[in-house]
């Protein structure tokens, strides 16, 4: 999530993209006169970015959390999980509200999600309750991100929101371990509520976000208050949010998880075979770009949050770095990957998706590797920008490929079930740093 270590940077996992249009007819729920053009980016930055924050503010704080709560360290990780799972959850079910709904219901719901999440972090004692209000600044920050990604517009504004959401989530273990050490470690968990503070400038722009570019002919522009009518798919939501959350819980409870996630995958089949057009389109999840995209996207993403949380602790053990050091020394190194992410962004337009893809799937091979055997502090370091670079990419690239392959309707359902992906690799990442590394 981050995460992240997630950081995510995203990660978070953490994001997706740009939506087009359906027709000239469509009409516009707006409830105020639009601004004309584009949503600055940079605060469709602001607006997606402090996520990554969130979900990585964790990273370096476990063990204060645990002994506050009263509860082992792997038990803790279920703070960096529940948050994962509510952003991989959270993020097609507004991407599908801001579908059906329009921009303001979307800006309202995950506002209020994330504010009202904060304030359970910030007050609870408990670590149930702690656990609710981490899903539910998740869901809402989520629901913002798909917002700023629907509103992209472009390979290069995605590179950008990406790159930033990269950049903060970087900041992430950092800032959660000074606000931990100044004031408390919940005041580090409530940093993802100041993108609320784009809320009322997002929300006073209802232009059109661009379509993904792609050699295809242009659409008709869809304003973010467009809706789309029709009988919600209650049970394909339902069947969704059941998968992923068995997925979610696949490194923590093997077993049952592996069986539960069979079954819940098998009912989602059977439910998309009879409702072909529902939650989860049937011509979607069938097309070869948006499948590839999204599960590269899962596997790069994975891999990253992997080692955002392992590193720190490699770089203890094998190079003999403080954590002082080594928060900072990842810090840089996030940085760096975050904005060489944002280079291959700006020159993807020029590049073939094969050479793109070849790119990121190198540099994300060349990271683990270097992960598994390097035990020189620097190169390890390296091995961190690799994945970062890869991950965050991947988000900003990648995602205009799976959408600019949706039907016109179908692109906020897109961007909702390719961020999904993307965030699941927020929720493995961690369980398999503590399997392979943090528990030795």
């Amino acid at each position: 999530m981050t995460t992240t270590t997630g950081t995510a940077t995203t990660t978070a996992t953490p994001t997706a993209i740009a939506t087009t249009a359906t027709t000239a007819t469509t009409t516009a729920r707006a409830t105020s006169r639009p601004r004309l053009g584009p949503v600055p980016v940079l605060w469709l930055a602001l607006l997606a970015t402090p996520l990554a924050a969130g979900a990585n503010a964790p990273v370096l704080i476990l063990p204060d959390m645990a002994r506050a709560l009263g509860v082992s360290g792997s038990t803790a990780t279920w703070l960096v999980a529940s948050y994962a799972w509510a952003m991989a959850v959270g993020t097609p079910l507004l991407a599908g509200l801001l579908r059906r709904r329009g921009l303001r219901a979307v800006l309202r719901v995950a506002s209020a999600l994330l504010v009202g999440g904060t304030l359970l972090v910030a007050a609870s004692p408990w670590l149930p309750l702690t656990l609710t209000g981490r899903a539910a600044q998740a869901a809402g920050g989520a629901g913002l991100t798909a917002v700023a990604m629907s509103l992209a517009g472009s390979a290069r504004r995605m590179g950008v929101i990406s790159a930033s959401f990269g950049i903060l989530g970087a900041s992430g273990p950092l800032l959660g371990a000074q606000l931990a050490h100044a004031v408390s470690w919940r005041l580090s968990l409530c940093v993802s509520v100041i993108a609320v503070l784009a809320v009322p400038m997002v929300s006073r722009y209802a232009t059109t976000p661009a379509a993904p570019t792609a050699p295809a002919a242009p659409a008709a522009p869809e304003t973010p208050e467009t809706t789309h009518q029709g009988r919600f798919d209650v049970r394909g939501a339902a069947l969704l949010t059941a998968f992923v959350t068995t997925l979610v819980l696949l490194p923590h409870t093997p077993a049952a998880a592996l069986g539960s996630s069979a079954v819940a995958a098998t009912l989602l089949a059977l439910h998309i075979r009879r409702q072909p057009d529902g939650f989860v389109p049937a011509a979607l999840i069938r097309k070869p770009l948006f499948l590839g995209s999204a599960l590269l996207a899962l596997a790069l993403s994975g891999s990253y949050f992997t080692l955002l949380f392992s590193v720190p602790r490699l770089l203890a053990d094998r190079a003999g770095w403080d954590a002082g050091t080594a928060g900072t020394g990842q810090l840089v190194a996030l940085l760096t990957g975050s904005a060489l992410s944002w280079l291959l962004a700006a020159a993807s337009a020029r590049m073939s998706r094969v050479a793109v893809r070849s790119v990121l799937v190198g540099v994300g091979a060349a990271a683990g590797a270097i992960a598994v055997f390097a035990s020189w502090g620097p190169l390890l370091l390296v091995a961190t920008v690799g994945g970062t670079f890869a991950a965050t990419g991947a988000n900003a690239v990648l995602s205009m490929h799976a959408v600019s392959s949706a039907p016109d309707p179908q692109r906020p359902t897109a961007i909702g079930l390719f961020a999904l992906c993307y965030q699941l690799g927020g929720a493995f990442g961690p369980a398999i740093a503590t399997a392979l590394v943090l528990a030795a």
